[in-house]
């Protein structure tokens, strides 16, 4: 190998590690709030006396966060289009890791009253304006410097950093849960875990500092082909695109939500499963996610995205009624509790979120793909992840505790996004088609 290459190479490297290390650090922090929303913040920030009105209200904060996603995702995705993907990535990065820190800081109702909620919902909203930059920035680095051949394998490469974020954030709290009595736990044990956050971010913001800029992004910068108003441009030329793209986000958002978050409130609550139990199934899924989705990022690029995509759509909304029976059915046994969430979370879930990353950044040209993906990723989390634990929480009561009509709006997403999948993969066929016809004429 020649030394320009052995340099490309190391560059391509360094690229993808400061993306997935970036990514994981997201991932914790966002999700260690939901993860503890539902065992802690419902008892210290939000005391009533009926602790489904509790739950509901931790819940709220945890939606907070995916709508102010979309703010984030049009603002870096703006500047990330117009001063690159690099920069943005390091002013995400920051955001999110203070806001985390200060949330581990915060005095309690008991302490401040009124405030304790108030400021839990700020660096909330912090939180999810750093995210809704963040997710576009990292998977496009990886995307713009991978060979078109591996772009779906590359891609998913920060698509891990969700699995290790998630697998971070219940181990830790599960280590915490275990070593620790509840009242430990409940008094001051929860915010090492949020402290913890700045260990992380002081190790992504090195790596992130030293990386150069995607080159595709550098072409379009230095053609003077920027455009002045990103998002505008990707809601009046892509509108297709946009909506066909937030249709397959669908089943992603809320699977995830569902297995990721509110399972754990389910397991501990409805079926008495110790919360150490619950964590570790979720944390040992996430483990094994670590591997299933590049193996489904690496797939795309051999059978097609959209193929993989629809697929997996529909097979992931119908493993929410086996994960959801096992669970019910597992007497207690930690066996199935662990199988009825690693199998459909750990391996299915996989097969939408590794090609995920890849399908909606080939909906956008370069000029405008920030914005575009972000768009399309974190306006369709208001209603496909951050109100899930909440719709989850509602149907479970009108299904007098049985969570049948939680299994069957899980598997109408799948639905959805399947045949979201068909519609992209047709737009694609005909922009092909159109292409073909240019050049020959």
């Amino acid at each position: 190998m020649s030394k320009p290459q052995q340099t490309n190479a190391l560059a391509v490297r360094r690229v993808i590690m400061a993306s997935l290390i970036g990514a994981t650090i997201e991932w914790y922090d966002f999700f260690l709030y939901g993860v503890v929303a539902g065992i802690v913040f419902n008892k210290l920030f939000f005391p009533n006396a009926d602790p489904l009105i509790s739950i509901m209200l931790a819940y709220g904060t945890f939606a907070v966060g995916f709508l102010t996603r979309p703010l984030g995702g049009v603002i870096f995705g703006h500047f990330g289009d117009k001063l690159g993907r690099k920069t943005m990535l390091v002013m995400t990065l920051m955001i999110m890791g203070v806001a985390t820190v200060l949330i581990g800081l915060l005095p309690t109702y008991q302490q401040i009253g009124i405030w304790a909620p108030l400021l839990l919902l700020f660096l909330r909203v912090c939180q999810g304006i750093g995210l809704g930059g963040e997710w576009g920035g990292a998977v496009l680095m990886a995307f713009e410097y991978a060979p078109k051949e591996k772009r779906g394998l590359y891609a998913s490469i920060p698509q891990i950093g969700l699995a290790i974020g998630l697998c971070l954030a219940a181990g830790v709290v599960a280590l915490l849960s275990s070593s620790l009595t509840n009242a430990q736990f409940l008094s001051w044990g929860w915010r090492v875990a949020f402290v913890f956050s700045i260990v992380l971010v002081s190790i992504g913001m090195y790596i992130r500092l030293n990386v150069m800029e995607t080159p595709e992004f550098s072409k379009v910068k230095k053609s003077g082909e920027l455009v002045k108003l990103p998002i505008m441009d990707v809601l009046t030329k892509y509108p297709g695109n946009v909506l066909a793209g937030m249709g397959a986000r669908y089943i992603d958002g809320v699977f995830f939500n569902i297995f990721g978050v509110f399972s754990i409130a389910y397991l501990t609550q409805t079926l008495k499963i110790a919360r150490t139990d619950a964590l570790l199934a979720v944390m040992v899924a996430a483990m094994v996610m670590v591997v299933t989705i590049p193996f489904f990022g690496y797939l795309s690029d051999k059978v097609g995205r959209t193929r993989i995509y629809f697929w997996g759509s529909l097979l992931t909304g119908l493993s929410a009624f086996a994960g959801f029976w096992l669970m019910n059915h597992s007497g207690g046994d930690i066996r199935l509790v662990w199988l009825a969430i690693i199998l459909p979370f750990g391996i299915l879930y996989a097969s939408i979120y590794g090609p995920e990353a890849a399908l909606f950044s080939e909906l956008f040209d370069a000029k405008v793909r920030y914005s575009g993906v972000s768009f399309v990723y974190q306006f369709s989390g208001i209603f496909a992840s951050g109100i899930t634990p909440i719709i989850a929480t509602y149907l479970l009561k009108e299904g007098n505790g049985e969570p049948w009509l939680i299994a069957s709006y899980v598997c109408f997403s799948g639905l959805v996004s399947a045949l979201s999948a068909i519609w992209i993969g047709a737009r694609k066929h005909a922009t092909t088609a159109q292409l073909n016809t240019a050049s020959v004429t």
